[in-house]
């Protein structure tokens, strides 16, 4: 997560200074192009001409304009990290401390507050704090954190997640806090989430891959991880979940439970497929959900838990 490129120049933390697609020191942003292009394209029509528009949407893969479908339906609070999930650090951090967090989690951007994270100032590049102080160095005598942060987004919960991506794609900022109806954070949204609901889970050098999304705990039972490829679990269980329609639909087993029931399932919910396989959602949130137990039809007879 949080691995987006983001731009090389820094702008103002003071939020007085943020204009729509205006840099702190009074420069317009320059605007992205290329994939989020093409994306703004297929889903709001844009003011391109119409050669244009119809040779971009023939860029786009099929499966990538049914996920497009999730930028109008799908809502920011679909989409956020939970509160409790948030890695962000305080303004009154030393830089060991920082560097360290960067380390520990891998991400290339980190939120800061003050006091508490309902009192978010901004946000931190890796980028930003290796060009000014280096890594493996003394640590500097004065080390200030406040003057690298670059702004942050907020928006409400109910906000539609194609709007968002349309402001982050414009002002070049790309996380957001989801800020609740008293003031307070209630979740974190970056460009990465937003266009993996598009385009499928983006995997990189910090995710976990293998067979660890998965472990057989009985004959014909599994416990696998909501964001597993579905065609990996069919290829490790033997069972077919999905037509090759289907497939090219959906990336994940949580996609695919999602398709069944039309909704994120909740926690203990038991959905039953049409092949017998049972699957039982033990680990949600109100947003996702995280693991899932499959039980064949053979090991439902026999007690297995």
């Amino acid at each position: 997560m949080n691995k987006d490129r983001s731009p090389d120049t820094s702008v103002s933390a003071d939020p007085a200074s943020w204009a729509d697609g205006v840099a702190g020191d009074g420069r317009d942003l320059p605007q992205s192009r290329g994939l989020l292009e093409r994306i703004f394209g297929a889903f709001g029509g844009g003011d391109s001409d119409e050669a244009g528009n119809s040779a971009q949407d023939d860029d786009i893969a099929p499966q990538h304009k049914l996920g497009m479908i999730n930028l109008s339906r799908l809502r920011v609070d679909d989409v956020a990290v939970p509160k409790a999930e948030i890695v962000a650090t305080s303004v009154e951090t030393e830089l060991s401390e920082l560097v360290e967090l960067f380390n520990e989690h891998g991400f290339s951007r980190i939120p800061v507050y003050r006091g508490s994270l309902d009192t978010p100032l901004g946000l931190i590049l890796l980028k930003d704090l290796a060009l000014k102080y280096g890594f493996g160095v003394d640590t500097p005598t004065e080390f200030a954190l406040r003057p690298m942060l670059r702004p942050l987004l907020y928006v409400p919960p109910s906000m539609p997640i194609g709007v968002l991506l349309q402001q982050m794609q414009q002002k070049r900022i790309h996380m957001a806090m989801v800020i609740d109806e008293y003031g307070g954070v209630d979740g974190l949204v970056t460009i990465e989430d937003l266009i993996e609901q598009v385009i499928g889970q983006i995997e990189d050098e910090h995710d976990e891959v293998g067979n660890d999304m998965w472990v057989s705990e009985a004959p014909g039972q599994w416990l696998v991880q909501a964001r597993a490829p579905l065609v990996e679990v069919e290829a490790a269980t033997g069972q077919r979940l999905a037509t090759d329609e289907e497939e090219d639909e959906i990336d994940t087993l949580g996609g695919l439970l999602f398709m069944l029931t039309g909704r994120v399932p909740v926690l203990g919910e038991v959905i039953t497929h049409q092949s017998g396989v049972k699957f039982e959602v033990v680990d949600a949130d109100s947003r996702r959900i995280n693991l899932v137990r499959m039980r064949f039809p053979e090991a439902q007879g026999k007690g297995a838990e």
